[in-house]
């Protein structure tokens, strides 16, 4: 409080009770005090901090331990509703200098753990600006609280971690003060923080092993403190989870120990650096102290809390499990968890396990879970292995790959039971491929065929889908098929030849591809990514067993082929929608390399097919992920000599051809590389035609013999070698379908391998001069030669590149004069025609000009007749008299229709043919015969 806060103050108790000296200074601060009832509120009772310090301090005999411990019971009184932030910096000098006369004079202890208790109600503020305004006069004085346990008085350790406490259990003023509030809620909370007071309460827990309740209260404020998040990145610098963890085992009747150890492990492994807390707590003490823990609850805990405390006892161990460098296997810890995940399934005579049985509650059921996956993540570890076959792990966990027995009473619920087989089949697919002895042993070839064989069934058992693993698997079995078929894929993929050829001898081939075909038949479902991962792990399968195999490939098929090209005839749309349809394609492009290539039948049912033309449908796409296996399939594909007809007969949008594809994706290829070429494709460097960016950033280093060089590197890191290698095989001629730009670049690629080995030698160059080596002459003039005769052919190639380019432009000028001279022949005609109209129309409307145009007609017509007439000669009249029209006639030819009196008119019968016509004088005439007197008719027409 200021000064003169402090003389308005006085002067108005002053007031109140009596009179006061006016003009006289007020420079001794006061506190509200709470009044009796029936009191004025609100009345400031003076009282000089500053005195109270200097006693304190003082260690003049004259000054008696009473009177100081009157004045800190005066100040206790004047502060029994909260101390004001402004005097928080003297009071907690006035509890250090109490703290420092304990030892000698323990009777302070009661005052200091008073003063302790009153910093546990809310502080008041005059201001709203007092909360920063005193910020680190808080922030210290907290940071003294962690100083003050270190003091050797239980009952000052006790005060002080339940004024911790209180902190984050702020309760409103009993009594309202005038002229002070309340500071928020969350004030003391951000001090703590400040202060760095869990750091000392961590370092204080050091001093208490042997005080079980005092140690109790530490961590009962630990577990607030950690909270937080800078508060666990405090206590993690001091060591908090090591050093809690090491004690977990302590003897504790209450239980207390153990419960507030974890939960403060589990608030610093998500509030804080979780590899530096796994790191702390992987070593052999804490990991002995959690065995031990977990072992006890294990086998004696019966309750739920204890249930509970087990299964977070064993989340963190599962946690420590992640690190490579944490002992497990020395302390002892994996081999009895091992024991604990298996003694269900596996009878085992440890009398740590004989009398154990797990209910189906919901902390057992969970701590079965938990089991098969700390077994995943032990399994990584491959000293653990002799622990998996000793613990007989592999058995244990084909238990439940299986058509669950309805009849049999099964301590787990029906969808328990359910969820714990997908987690089996899920840890086999980790475990299986590292113990694939103990796995032929039990003959899991034989389980997983009868399995999935199960699962094909459309009976009336399905799952429920109420789990991670039954994802999508609710009302079918997708979840069993799905599992089982990655647990297969990985056994598969060991290349194990024993097991690859019991499953190929089992019929593994035939169920996958009826799978499929199932899978294919069904509608389309809800869990559309769900199937089709199951599509793709089935073609993986297959590739992995038919690879390298005719035998194998023979039985892939017909069959194998047809759900192959259905899988290629998925509308391109799919491949952007996300659900999995590139993985399947990806697969299915796999599967023909390793399933169809190689077998004649099988490429020849494919190309019949047009499976080479979906493969080019799928390139023309022009997805850069899909091209260089593709690419790679049609160089093999390219061996088999019906390939090239399906090839030039393939055509895409625009009338795109394969070989113009080709060249496209070959310049695309070259202009994300960054070769260097001109704006028409030409070779610009002919020493380094095919030269990257990413090899002219590069410099030339000497490297050992066994490792490839960049150039070498390049064959495989892009699709040029392979688009090279389409095009030799289809001899590079007779190529349909290509412009003047793509028989440019064709050049370049026919070079390809000429260039390549230029390159090389180059490389071989630049690498001796860097060694500084010296070649015997006839070696240096080999070199030389094949490094010019590389050069001399990019010569070549740019010289042919430059006539096509030139002829093409001269063609292009041809062609563009014809097109002009087509375009004023069109024009001449028109104005032609335009002329001949507006003559015709003259002569219509004109006289006179009709009058002229018949003078020349009638002299062309003279003009064109003989000037001697030939003897014999028939003359013809040229002119037709009476004729009224306005252009010229041509021939005109008389016709003297019959009379119709002869043919009986328009409606008589004409069909002459069929009729006995009388011979007469003249013309046909319609006549009447008589008929025979037999004949019914009147008369025949003739």
């Amino acid at each position: 409080m200021s000064t003169a806060e402090a003389s308005a103050t006085t002067a108005d108790a002053a007031e109140a009770g009596g009179r006061t000296k006016t003009g006289s200074p007020r420079t001794i601060p006061v506190f509200g005090v709470a009044i009796p009832d029936g009191e004025m509120q609100g009345i400031f009772k003076p009282m000089d901090l500053n005195r109270i310090i200097k006693l304190l301090e003082e260690e003049d005999k004259d000054v008696s331990e009473e009177k100081q411990l009157t004045y800190i019971k005066k100040l206790i009184q004047c502060y029994q509703n909260g101390f004001p932030l402004r005097d928080l910096a003297q009071i907690f000098k006035i509890l250090s200098l109490c703290a420092e006369k304990i030892e000698k004079q323990p009777c302070f202890v009661e005052p200091a753990s008073d003063i302790i208790k009153l910093c546990g109600l809310p502080f008041l503020k005059k201001k709203v600006s007092d909360e920063i305004t005193y910020t680190e006069d808080t922030a210290n004085s907290f940071a003294l609280l962690g100083e003050l346990m270190k003091i050797p008085s239980s009952a000052l350790r006790i005060q002080i971690c339940k004024c911790i406490v209180d902190f984050y259990h702020a309760e409103p003023l009993k009594k309202h003060i005038p002229g002070y509030q309340q500071v928020s809620s969350s004030y003391k909370i951000k001090m703590v923080e400040v202060g760095g007071l869990a750091k000392a309460m961590v370092q204080s827990a050091l001093l208490l092993e042997n005080q079980l309740v005092e140690k109790l209260w530490v961590l009962k404020v630990l577990q607030h403190l950690s909270t937080s998040g800078v508060n666990c990145t405090l206590m993690v610098k001091a060591q908090a989870a090591s050093r809690i963890c090491a004690h977990l085992n302590d003897p504790d009747p209450s239980g207390q120990l153990l419960f507030r150890s974890s939960e403060v492990l589990w608030n610093l492994l998500e509030k804080s650096s979780k590899e530096e807390i796994i790191q702390q707590l992987s070593n052999l003490e804490c990991l002995l102290a959690l065995k031990e823990v977990f072992k006890n609850l294990f086998v004696r805990g019966h309750s739920h809390y204890e249930r509970q405390l087990r299964n977070d006892i064993l989340v963190i161990t599962t946690i420590i499990a992640q690190n490579p460098g944490a002992p497990m296997i020395e302390c002892g810890f994996t081999r009895d968890l091992i024991l604990f995940a298996t003694f269900n399934e596996v009878k085992s005579q440890n009398p740590l396990v004989k009398s154990l049985k797990l209910f189906n509650c919901y902390e057992d059921f969970e701590l079965k879970k938990l089991l098969f996956n700390i077994i995943v993540i032990l399994c990584k570890d491959l000293a653990t292995v002799q622990l998996l076959i000793d613990g007989k792990v592999i058995l244990a966990l084909f238990t439940y790959v299986k058509k669950p027995e309805r009849l049999k009473i099964i301590e787990w619920s029906a969808a328990q039971y359910e969820e714990l087989q997908l987690h089996a089949i899920a840890t086999l697919s980790s475990v299986a491929p590292l113990l694939i002895e103990e796995y032929m042993s039990c003959h899991g070839n034989s389980r997983i065929l009868a399995f999935l064989e199960w699962c094909g069934h459309e009976d009336s058992y399905f799952i429920h889908g109420n789990s991670f693993h039954g994802t999508g698997g609710r009302g079918n079995k997708f979840a069993q098929l799905r599992y089982t078929l990655r647990l297969l894929r990985a056994v598969v993929y060991l290349e194990d030849e024993a097991v690859n050829k019991d499953l190929c001898e089992r019929g593994v081939i035939h169920r996958l591809t009826e799978i499929f075909k199932t899978m294919m038949s069904r509608p389309a479902e809800k869990e559309e990514a769900i199937a089709l991962e199951i599509q793709s792990d089935t073609l993986l399968i297959l590739s992995g067993l038919c690879e390298n195999y005719i035998q194998r490939k023979e039985m892939f098929g017909t069959e194998g082929v047809d759900i192959v090209l259905h899988v290629m005839k998925t509308d391109p749309k799919n491949l952007q929608r996300g659900l999995g349809y590139n993985v399947l394609l990806f697969s299915t492009l796999d599967s023909i390399w390793c399933c169809i290539l190689g077998c004649y039948d099988s490429e020849d049912y494919f190309l019949e097919k047009e499976g080479i033309f979906l493969l080019l449908d799928i390139l023309a796409l022009n997805q850069k992920k899909f091209c260089n296996l593709i690419l790679g399939i049609m160089v093999e594909f390219c061996d088999n000599p019906k390939t090239s007809a399906h090839v030039n007969a393939w055509r895409g949008k625009k009338d795109l051809t394969a070989a113009s594809l080709l060249i496209k994706l070959w310049r695309k290829e070259e202009k994300e590389l960054g070769v260097k070429r001109d704006r028409n494709g030409k070779i610009v460097d002919t020493k380094r035609p095919l030269f990257t960016s990413f090899q002219e950033e590069q410099k030339a280093m000497p490297l050992p013999a066994n490792c490839p060089s960049i150039a070498v590197m390049d064959v495989a890191e892009n699709i040029r070698a392979k688009i090279y290698a389409v095009l030799d095989k289809l001899d590079f001629e007779n190529l349909p379908g290509l412009s003047a730009e793509d028989f440019v670049t064709l050049c370049i690629i026919h070079r390809y391998f000429d260039f390549k080995i230029g390159e090389i030698w180059n490389e071989v160059s630049e690498e001796i001069k860097l060694e500084k080596l010296r070649l015997v002459t006839t070696d240096e003039r080999s070199l030389n030669s094949i490094i010019a005769a590389t050069e001399n052919i990019g010569k070549m190639v740019a010289s042919l590149q430059s006539e096509m380019i030139e002829n093409q432009a001269l063609q292009d000028v041809q062609n563009e004069q014809r097109v002009y001279a087509k375009i004023q022949a069109t024009h001449k005609q028109r104005g032609q025609a335009k002329k001949s109209w507006e003559n015709f129309l003259a002569r219509t409307s004109n006289a006179k000009t009709l009058k002229k145009a018949k003078k020349l007609q009638e002299k062309a017509i003279e003009s064109s007749r003989y000037t001697e007439r030939p003897q014999n000669a028939t003359s013809h009249q040229t002119v037709i008299k009476g004729l009224n029209t306005t252009v010229p006639s041509g021939r005109v030819v008389t016709v003297q229709s019959t009379p119709t009196r002869l043919l009986g008119g328009p409606l008589a019968d004409t069909d002459i043919a069929l009729k006995k016509l009388p011979i007469r004088g003249g013309a046909l005439q319609r006549v009447k015969v008589k008929p025979p007197l037999n004949d019914p008719k009147k008369s025949i027409p003739t």
